[in-house]
């Protein structure tokens, strides 16, 4: 997990390096939360692992039928061997007893080991699930179901995947990385199971019992001009459609965050705020609350999974009409990658600007979204998921 030394003000590392198993967990979405929190309360260490976004299915009554080429489990947690953490000149080092031995020999490797990637060997022929006129007409279908009152913000993706791919994994994170420099980049590997993620946003932080959700709706283009990237820039904090996406979501944090909350303590610390990445401009919201004592840190989870930024509102409409019009199982997409502290406190990020590869059946993909509304027009929501794409085709080229 790497930071990229992004400044923000809820950071706690610079980047985490996590190896090796000694216990885990791995479930399909049935009673997915309860399991994580029995491991989480019998553990009470450092673990780490993903939620995917089909854990929806544990806390409603929805299902997952689309097509899924990638085959990850649901959800998947591993209390680590090895743990390297990082935060300005001080690195850590934790080692379990049974291994803590190898100390020294893990540190001649690692200085050891080659760190000059130029040249990938990539074999990909990337396809689009949904062909441009198909996503538009799917758009206008959701239009549709807005005009209806059905919904009034959805979050619409579509796949790019690759059959037969052949990439070299961490090579190719190392240079999406590069490109990207996201505050919440992470690289996980399960055996042949591989997350190579550029995400820019934290979907939900826990420290002590304050909770910290940072949703991201509104995207703008980057240029190298100075002055047309800071017009782009502000264009985008007064566009009224991007401004709409963010202030529905906000809301939908608000509400989702008082399920387990005390009492009057949801507050909105920052609305709107515009932040620059190196492929784009983003629109963040900052939401807080502190943690009633009768849950516990999974349950914090449970109550606001699937984060709204990937979903819309009201949510569960919207995630039946997702998966209605969606042709690919998002697994791992738009679902969430973090870790537990021993003490309970916690971290995730939203699993976006990412690319997954099943080395075993050689199957690669990377999905991309936009947010719906009743302002939206098809052809522009279809070219934000293009800009939202631009890096994984780069390094994928």
């Amino acid at each position: 997990m790497d930071s990229n030394q992004y400044h923000q003000e809820y950071s706690n590392y610079d980047w985490i390096l996590a190896v090796d198993a000694f216990t885990s967990i791995k479930t399909d979405y049935f009673n997915a939360f309860e399991d994580l929190k029995q491991y989480q309360q019998t553990c009470r260490d450092w673990i780490f692992g993903y939620l995917s976004y089909d854990l929806k299915n544990d806390t409603e009554a929805l299902t997952s039928k689309n097509f899924d080429g990638l085959e990850f489990p649901d959800l998947f947690f591993f209390q680590p061997k090895k743990l390297f953490l990082a935060k300005g000149n001080q690195l850590e080092i934790q080692y379990l007893y049974c291994c803590d031995d190898e100390f020294e020999t893990d540190w001649e490797e690692i200085k050891s080991v080659a760190t000059d990637f130029e040249t990938l060997d990539i074999k990909v022929n990337i396809q689009q699930r949904i062909s441009a006129e198909s996503y538009q007409e799917k758009v206008s279908k959701m239009l549709e179901h807005i005009h209806h009152g059905d919904l009034y913000e959805a979050n619409f993706c579509m796949e790019f995947y690759a059959e037969k791919a052949q990439i070299e994994p961490v090579e190719t994170f190392l240079k999406l990385n590069e490109i990207s420099k996201p505050p919440f980049a992470v690289f996980f590997k399960n055996y042949k199971q591989f997350l190579l993620s550029a995400s820019p946003e934290r979907y939900l932080k826990k420290e002590g019992d304050l909770l910290i959700s940072q949703p991201i709706k509104g995207t703008a283009k980057r240029f190298l001009d100075p002055i047309e990237d800071e017009e782009s820039k502000n264009k985008l904090a007064a566009d009224a459609k991007e401004r709409a996406e963010n202030i529905m979501i906000t809301d939908l944090v608000r509400n989702d965050l008082s399920h387990t909350a005390q009492k009057g303590s949801v507050q909105v610390m920052e609305l709107c705020g515009i932040y620059s990445f190196l492929q784009v401009h983003q629109m963040i919201s900052t939401i807080t609350s502190n943690l009633d004592t009768q849950y516990t840190a999974v349950d914090a989870l449970r109550y606001t999974f699937p984060m709204g930024s990937m979903t819309g509102a009201p949510k569960i409409s919207v995630m039946k009409i997702i998966e209605e019009l969606e042709e690919t199982k998002r697994g791992l997409y738009s679902g969430a990658v973090g870790y537990f502290t021993p003490e309970g406190d916690f971290d995730f990020n939203v699993v976006i600007r990412s690319i997954l590869y099943n080395q075993q059946n050689q199957y690669l993909s990377f999905s991309v979204g936009s947010a719906i509304t009743s302002l939206s027009i098809p052809e522009n929501e279809y070219q934000e998921c293009l800009l939202k794409a631009k890096a994984m085709f780069e390094v994928l080229k």
